[in-house]
Order: C-alpha cells, then structure tokens, then sequence
C-alpha cells in the first residue's frame, strides 16, 4: 500500500495570489514543461462556477470547458458571467484568462431538482467495475481488462478498455474539493481513458463535457471508458462515471492527433506532480 506524504498531503493545483491563481507542480502537464494539465483548468473553472452560482436548489447537470490553447506557468484568472437565471434552468459561463489571452472558456447549466416523471425508461447496463480499495495515497488508480489496476499509465499501453479511479487534487490549499469540483477534475480522465493506446497518448483533447444525473456521494470516483471513434486524425471519446451507488455521470471529449508530442507513459515517471494524461 503506498501513503500520502506529508507534501502531498498539502498538494494542491494552484496557490492564490496576485488577484489570481499561480500554478503549482501538480498542474503540470505531460505535453510540455511549461503546459497545464487538463484536471487542473476543468477544476478551477468548476470551482470558481460553483462558487460564483452554486445554489441548494438546483443540480449541476453540464459542465463544458472548452480548451482554447495551451495554459501555461502563469498567474492565471478567472471571470464569471451570468447567461440565464431562469426559475428552472440557470446558466453561466467562466473564462480562464493568462495575460490578455483566454486559454479556456466553460458554460455551466444547472436544473432545479424536481421529481421523475412516470413510467419506465431503458437504461444500459450501468454494471459497476470492480474498483480497487482506496488507500492514503494521491496516485491514482488505472486499470485495463488484461493487466488490473495498478498505479501507472504505462503499464496499460495496450488495446484494452481503460478505467480510472481517484479522488483529486485539492484546487487551492486547505481548501477541500466540493462533489462536483471532484466529479469535474476526475472526469477529465476520460481523454485518459480514451485515447490511451499502445503507444501511449497521441491525442490531445480541447474539451471536456461532463454531464451529471446527480452529485457522486464518495471521494473516490470512477471512470470507465464506453467509446472511441477516430477518423482522419479527430478522435471521440466517451466514458461513465461511477461512485459506490453505481454510475451517476458521463464525460465526452473530442481530441486531435498530436504525434509530434506522443505520450508513452513506459518512458516516463507519473508522479504526484500528474494526475491525467493532458
């Protein structure tokens, strides 16, 4: 079993300071020295949208976070607007802004609870994987259906279904991620899971859409691979999201083929420092 150091107990993506959010080590990227990783933006804009617009009586149903250009090792900021405030839908949106550039834009939609409608609808089969026991450590969990789970990408560099199981990186220190931040941040492990092959990763994903029946009700999340289509260099993925009462979520990102950049995980440390592929 490996634990959580006393550095990392205290990990988090970015520190606040100068009006905004500075990056830490944990925020950086696979796809260069000086990138962002993908978790890291998805969680910063969902906290600053929760915060800004979280309300007892509605329910983040979508969360999609377009990414513009690589974010880099710089103080970054985030600005929120208001598009719809509606009695039963409310909308927002958050830039995520470095220098005089946005580097990320993401639309919130949230629906005020309610009761179900009659009858009786189909449903997939929504099996839970069987997920490891969670331990004291912040590395993640990967897992393939011929090796396990264990806890490197690299080790998964196969043509398998993919899954992913983690709790997060707190988004600032002492401050401990709500449901949905978590459920954000951990469902960008979808390019993961997705794009992940036998080579490693060389697709690069410029979105994410996490959609949300209802908030998970663990720290751990799951998150299985359902889908990947690929044609002409542009990929599709698709997976579920899962806590102990079954799947709750799914998430969708588009990617595009990044060669020159490939990711094998076999030929490089995942640390602490890299909770996702991006």
């Amino acid at each position: 079993m490996q634990h959580t150091t006393e550095a990392e107990q205290h990990a988090s993506y970015f520190v606040e300071s100068g009006g905004g959010f500075t990056p830490t080590r944990y925020a950086q990227s696979h796809w260069g020295d000086d990138h962002l990783n993908g978790p890291a933006i998805v969680a910063l804009v969902a906290r600053a949208l929760e915060t800004a617009f979280g309300r007892a009586e509605f329910q983040p149903a979508r969360l999609t976070v377009d990414l513009f250009r690589a974010a880099r090792n710089a103080l970054t900021t985030v600005e929120v607007t208001v598009v719809r405030d509606g009695r039963r839908v409310h909308s927002a949106e958050c830039d995520v802004v470095q220098g005089d550039r946005i580097v990320a834009r993401a639309t919130l939609v949230q629906y005020r609870s309610s009761s179900a409608p009659p009858g009786t609808l189909w449903h997939a089969d929504g099996a839970r994987p069987d997920f490891p026991v969670p331990d004291t450590s912040m590395l993640p969990y990967i897992g393939s259906d011929t090796v396990g789970w264990t806890r490197t990408p690299g080790e998964h560099q196969n043509a398998d279904r993919k899954r992913f199981y983690n709790d997060g990186v707190a988004v600032v220190p002492g401050e401990p991620n709500s449901p949905f931040v978590r459920a954000a941040m951990v469902a960008e492990s979808t390019s993961l899971v997705t794009n992940l092959g036998t080579e490693g990763v060389g697709y690069i994903n410029g979105d994410l859409t996490v959609a949300l029946s209802r908030l998970p009700v663990d720290e751990w999340i799951g998150v299985q691979a359902d889908s990947h289509h690929a044609a002409g260099g542009i990929a599709v993925g698709t997976s579920t999201l899962f806590d102990s009462a079954g799947p709750f979520g799914a998430g969708l990102t588009t990617a595009i083929a990044n060669p020159a950049a490939q990711i094998d995980f076999s030929a490089r440390r995942f640390g602490p420092e890299g909770t996702g592929a991006r």
